[in-house]
């Protein structure tokens, strides 16, 4: 279950800071001002990496001390220009890793073994990192703030563009959609409120263990570890589930019933720390019946007959009248891709189930009705889609990309500001790169000072 989005993609995965550099001694490699860059940060920042799987370009003792030194002068103006962090995103981003780790790991006790350290440095370690990414973020953005694009700038910026460096599009769709939820019985939820009492009246009675009910039972991811959550603030949680837990005192009991978009709950509180807590929940969801599926997809199929044979409405009105889809009904049906901020998607970027039906259909085609899953809720939907178009894989050009062309030529007029920026900032600082740190073919000239 995602309590609005507790399924957290975390900074390209888990990054790992390795326990071995207890064993590396404290040389210093570079010095940017009076700030000195050790060896053991060098060494720990390519353990990340490679953990990470990220790709290293050339040398990663020239590489990686180069953007150590580059994030130093981006803190630097930071400093200068007073940017604070607030300090409970910081808290709530470092809760957020640390869980992920538990959920990778196992245990909080196994998170300690595998880095040999501390939780409490760890955490101190990702909050730092992550106060100091946000800080470098607020530089570049006040440094760029003033980028303004004309669709004159990106046509004069893609016919500037080598033709090896037109970027490849693969396929794209835009679809148009009209989805039918039906509705749960009443019996089905009076069996799911049946069994969350009890589980809950024995958890109370001590015959069975909160966490054993749920790795047995819960439909939530966090089912596997015991429905634990672990920390998180107020606003992490969807607002039915977070009035309910954070009213909790007594670890020993269970809350009432919560009801949420993503089923039925019940709470068991572990420990609170300001505004944050610890819960762990059990989730069931009541289960569609075949029988209203059924009368879903007869009930689309007459809305199908009604635009394609009968000519009696099109999609678009069928969409704003009929579809309970609250992302798309309306704007006619159209659906968004969230990640680029258009309408085009790419198959892959398409819910599983509408990809398929889309992947057999031609333009101006509309779908027979199919049964789908509410991405959002993870419950049974009925869904009837419109290919409007499809934009075959094509070397971009100004008439299908404009937007990619657009997002291009703005990425590349910040790098400049920003790279101009970074060489006047080098040339006024004190560096000293230590001798085995210098023979290198470093991104930004000005580094090794000339006398």
């Amino acid at each position: 279950m995602k309590l609005k989005h507790i399924a957290l993609c975390l900074f390209g995965g888990a990054a790992i800071y390795a326990a071995a550099q207890n064993n590396i001694a404290e040389e210093v490699a570079w010095v940017i001002g009076d700030d000195p860059i050790y060896k053991s940060e060098i060494e720990r920042a390519y353990q990340e990496m490679q953990q990470d799987r990220m790709a290293i370009p050339g040398d990663p003792y020239c590489y990686i001390p180069e953007e150590l030194a580059i994030e130093r002068l981006y803190l630097h103006q930071a400093d200068i220009d007073t940017i604070e962090v607030q300090e409970s995103m910081v808290q709530q981003q470092a809760d957020a890793q640390m869980n992920f780790l538990i959920s990778n790991l196992g245990s909080r006790e196994k998170v300690e073994q595998y880095f040999r350290k501390p939780f409490s440095e760890i955490r101190d370690y990702y909050a730092t990192n992550m106060a100091n990414r946000y800080r470098v973020q607020q530089v570049k953005q006040s440094l760029t703030k003033n980028v303004k694009v004309t669709p004159s700038d990106v046509r004069r910026y893609f016919n500037r563009l080598p033709q090896d460096s037109i970027p490849f599009v693969p396929l794209q769709v835009e679809v148009q959609l009209i989805t039918i939820n039906p509705p749960v019985p009443r019996e089905e939820i009076e069996n799911v409120k049946a069994r969350l009492r009890d589980y809950t009246d024995r958890v109370n009675r001590g015959e069975s263990d909160f966490s054993t009910l749920a790795i047995l039972y819960s439909e939530a991811p966090e089912g596997v570890r015991g429905g634990e959550l672990g920390f998180v603030g107020r606003g992490t949680l969807v607002p039915e589930f977070a009035a309910v837990a954070f009213n909790l005192n007594d670890p020993k009991k269970v809350s009432k019933i919560v009801e949420t978009e993503f089923g039925f709950h019940i709470i068991q509180l572990i420990e609170k720390r300001g505004d944050r807590i610890n819960c762990r929940h059990i989730l069931l969801r009541p289960k569609v019946s075949d029988e209203d599926l059924t009368k879903a997809i007869a009930r689309l199929d007459s809305v199908r007959a009604d635009i394609v044979d009968k000519k009696e409405i099109d999609f678009e009105t069928a969409a704003r009248y009929i579809s309970q889809d609250k992302d798309t009904r309306y704007s006619n049906g159209i659906m968004m891709n969230q990640q680029t901020g258009t309408t085009q998607f790419q198959m892959s970027e398409l819910p599983q189930e509408v990809a398929r039906v889309v992947a057999a259909m031609e333009p101006g085609e509309i779908s027979k009705p199919f049964v789908m899953k509410d991405p959002k809720r993870d419950r049974e939907i009925v869904a009837l889609v419109k290919l409007t178009k499809r934009i075959d894989a094509h070397q971009a050009n100004l008439g299908d990309d404009y937007q990619l062309l657009k997002n291009m030529y703005e990425e590349s007029s910040r790098q400049e500001i920003l790279d101009k920026w970074l060489e006047k900032k080098i040339a006024d600082t004190y560096v000293r790169i230590e001798d085995g740190w210098r023979g290198c073919d470093f991104r930004h000239k000005g580094w090794i000072k000339t006398k």
